[in-house]
């Protein structure tokens, strides 16, 4: 294996601030509504996510929702229902999105399949939309760059939100603040996993259209959803990159999927599992991810040093063994309560013009995950963070869908 070295990167061009990678900005200028009035949301992705998240933004914010878009139209109706939102703004169709970002409203919230991210933020911003969207922001290195570009626009004029659950947890905030103070000593190795049981309802409820099922199931699909090491481990992943102050100079590793013939999983193309060694400048870290069973379920990233070690649980766990003794938390309701104040935060921003804007950290672990999966894919050759940034390679759904 080669021991090919790569100068240790400074102040990187992707910023994190010490709130976890969320930077603040005061415009001269602020779109949206006036401080206290009500922020009017669009619904881009009518699905499960759509439904699950869209619901926060009345209970906790009294933000409402007056325009929705969805290439399903049965998702797309009863969404509309759900939220009361009058049937001439229901958006329906490939391009629907454009329609509603173009429309009467302060805010976009993107819930589609990662596949349509980069486009979808991209037309929200030259609209003058505010911009909250699910991770993560893209399935290949020109779509990353692409949503980059975006959110780098927005900055000043409109907030832009990626919706990275673990670092809006005052509990993560504090153990990044631990590591990076030193209470573990240098890091010397980090162990990152995400295991978890196969997604989905399975094949007895999928559309019998087969480009249907696949937006039906597209996070079991390649394309559409990246893989799973960019579709869901980003959540650990991104946490290394954030405990580390990084990201990877180089990775190797395998992966593949398992033969799912005669079950109810059988339908998809996505690799159902990955094992990939990241090089960080000072740091070796060991990542493995499934989802084949729910038998042992677990996202943890355990970081390594000289005084102890900091053992994190997505959901779990948080705390800190060996010199400098720490219990964060016995159990974190990291899921949905980073989501309820990522979505707090985000309007928040809007009625007081305090402009929020995560965008680099966001593409950086969405193209530490690319690199991995680069990586596995090469089945054991090394790939470079250089060689992977420098991918021209876009993914193309083919879909072709019919209305």
């Amino acid at each position: 294996m080669s021991t090919e070295t790569t100068a240790k990167p400074g102040r990187r061009s992707f910023l994190t601030a010490a709130t976890g990678g969320l930077l603040i900005l005061k415009p001269e200028t602020v779109f949206g509504t006036q401080a206290n009035s009500n922020v009017e949301l669009g619904l881009i992705g009518c699905g499960g996510r759509g439904n699950w998240i869209g619901e926060f933004f009345p209970e906790y914010t009294g933000a409402r929702f007056v325009a929705m878009a969805d290439v399903t139209r049965q998702n797309l109706d009863a969404t509309g229902e759900k939220f009361k939102v009058d049937a001439g703004r229901l958006y329906y169709g490939p391009d629907a999105y454009q329609e509603l970002v173009h429309s009467k409203l302060d805010a976009v919230v993107i819930e589609t399949p990662t596949y349509y991210h980069p486009q979808q933020a991209e037309a929200a911003v030259a609209a003058g939309k505010h911009v909250y969207v699910a991770k993560p922001i893209a399935v290949d290195v020109p779509g990353a760059l692409q949503f980059l570009a975006a959110g780098r626009k927005a900055k000043g004029k409109v907030s832009f939100l990626v919706d990275f659950q673990t670092r809006a947890r005052p509990v993560y905030q504090e153990a990044a603040e631990r590591i990076h103070r030193g209470d573990i000593g240098k890091p010397a190795l980090a162990q990152v996993f995400y295991y978890a049981g196969r997604p989905g309802a399975g094949v007895k409820d999928m559309p019998a259209d087969p480009e249907a099922a696949r937006m039906k199931a597209w996070y079991r699909d390649r394309v559409l959803g990246g893989e799973i090491i960019v579709e869901q481990n980003i959540h650990v992943i991104d946490v290394a990159n954030w405990f580390l102050k990084s990201h990877p100079l180089k990775a190797s590793g395998t992966g593949g999927r398992t033969d799912w013939t005669g079950t109810n999983y059988s339908d998809g193309d996505a690799w159902d599992h990955f094992v990939v060694t990241f090089w960080y400048p000072e740091t070796h870290v060991t990542f493995s991810s499934h989802q084949l069973n729910g038998s042992f379920s677990d996202l943890c990233v355990r970081v390594v040093g000289v005084k102890g070690t900091a053992d994190t649980h997505y959901g779990g766990l948080i705390r800190i063994t060996g010199e400098n003794k720490w219990l964060g938390a016995e159990q974190d309701p990291t899921f949905k309560e980073g989501a309820v104040t990522n979505v707090k935060n985000f309007v928040e921003s809007i009625r007081t013009g305090q402009l929020v804007n995560n965008v680099e950290p966001a593409v950086e672990s969405n193209l530490t995950a690319i690199l991995g999966r680069m990586a596995a894919y090469k089945n054991g050759a090394e790939v470079t963070w250089k060689t992977m940034l420098e991918s021209t390679e876009r993914w193309d759904a083919r879909l072709k869908l019919r209305y």
